[in-house]
């Protein structure tokens, strides 16, 4: 009996690591095809969409990722960087994937760097939220495809 309990908890935890291995997958192959624009953020109830309106991001495989403004005469993208990781929650669901963004602090675009949580995403939309610990605000962000 605990050999067939053993055989079942493992075979769970190894389809549970499979759909969240294929999600990261998906996610990393929609990111890193094409470039993506900021179609709303909503800091703590604020809608802030149009001071990044003019910002597109690119998602490099090798984590680096690059910002450039439309209006901007500098030729030079803000350097940043971002990654998928798993949160560590214990029902292996999308919510566990953590889509992270860094941008140096001073940067125009240092607004963006958190461990956002993924709501949801198709092949021309990723919506994420960052819900703050101790009693902070809840911001959201929508890309949306070029």
């Amino acid at each position: 009996m605990k050999t067939i309990l053993l055989s079942i908890g493992l075979l769970t935890m190894a389809t549970a690591c499979s759909k969240w291995q294929s999600n990261q997958q998906q996610i990393t192959k929609i990111s890193t095809d094409g470039t993506w624009s900021i179609s709303s953020y909503i800091d703590d109830g604020d809608d802030e969409t149009s001071d990044f309106s003019t910002f597109r991001l690119n998602f490099l495989e090798d984590g680096v990722l690059h910002g450039t403004d439309l209006l901007s005469s500098n030729s030079n993208p803000y350097a940043g960087s971002w990654s998928l990781t798993d949160s560590n929650s214990n029902d292996d669901s999308i919510d566990d994937l953590d889509f992270n963004m860094n941008f140096n602090v001073g940067n125009k675009l240092d607004d963006l760097s958190d461990d956002w949580d993924i709501i949801s995403y198709t092949d021309t939309e990723i919506k994420l939220i960052d819900v703050s610990g101790g009693g902070g605000g809840t911001d959201y962000l929508t890309l949306t495809k070029q």
